[in-house]
């Protein structure tokens, strides 16, 4: 017998309607189906494609992996399915990292997924050299692609190991969006991340410090004198995630966004 053809709410010979697209994605449980129904449309190139978008999206999809990229800082970033999807409260940090050190020439984005958070660097710091790096071979993939217009490198490893060792004591800015979920809680989050981004991306250990530890511990060989180290956590961790920078012998204070309910950990090296 043979396979039944995938479902399509819509007529394959003719260009679904807003309407119908809303419809189905409100159905889905989508909150904001007219936005997302707006990018969908936008974004494909054949009614085909777009009853397809559609389908993947309600049946759970996140809408980055659907549309095939992010906008993050002002920039259209590629995200491809299995990769971390960069998340708008993380601007916060890169509007943190530029405040902090405008004048940076040496950027590293350790963790860095898509490579969001270099590429939003490398635009705003014209002519920076901004390396990115994740133990994931499909971010690594990401991240090249999306650092490509800024000459950006991104190398695949884990965390410090990864790197050009030309780099150390070199660095002005070091970003690293670690996992911070407490491995106990990673079961609690949205499906949309639970079952659609990689585990590493998000399961933080026990204390969801684990890998801030290691970022933290490591950091003063990398960074230049008076280098930054910036991570993202949450209200609840933010206090320990201080001293985690602080007993890493970095001058350490948290930044924090009650709009984007973003907390961003600053460390500097004396």
């Amino acid at each position: 017998m043979p396979t039944p053809a995938p479902f399509s709410p819509f007529p394959r010979l003719s260009r679904p309607s807003p309407a119908a697209v809303v419809s189905v994605l409100r159905a889905a449980g989508c909150v904001f189906a007219e936005d997302e129904a707006e990018l969908i449309l936008a974004t494909a190139r054949t009614p085909e494609e777009a009853a397809g978008m559609v389908n993947r999206r309600a049946a759970g999809l996140p809408l980055e992996h659907v549309l095939g990229w992010a906008e993050f800082h002002g920039l259209r970033v590629t995200v491809e399915p299995g990769v971390f999807v960069p998340r708008r409260r993380t601007e916060f940090l890169v509007d943190q990292a530029l405040a902090a050190a405008p004048d940076a020439t040496v950027v590293v984005d350790l963790c860095c997924g898509s490579g969001a958070l270099g590429a939003a660097l490398a635009a705003a710091l014209d002519g920076a050299e901004v390396h990115a790096a994740d133990i994931d071979p499909a971010a690594v993939r990401c991240a090249r692609r999306n650092l490509a217009a800024s000459g950006g490198r991104a190398h695949q490893g884990d965390l410090y190991d990864a790197l050009p060792a030309g780099l150390r004591g070199r660095v002005d800015i070091l970003t690293a969006n670690v996992p911070y979920v407490p491995t106990a809680e990673v079961a609690l989050l949205p499906a949309e991340a639970r079952d659609h981004e990689p585990l590493a991306a998000l399961d933080g250990g026990a204390d969801g410090l684990d890998v801030l530890r290691r970022v933290a511990a490591g950091a003063p060989a990398w960074l230049a004198p008076g280098g930054f180290l910036l991570t993202e956590t949450s209200a609840r961790q933010a206090p320990a995630a201080v001293q985690v920078f602080s007993d890493a012998g970095l001058t350490a204070r948290l930044a924090v966004n009650e709009d984007l309910y973003a907390h961003v950990v600053i460390g500097v090296l004396p």
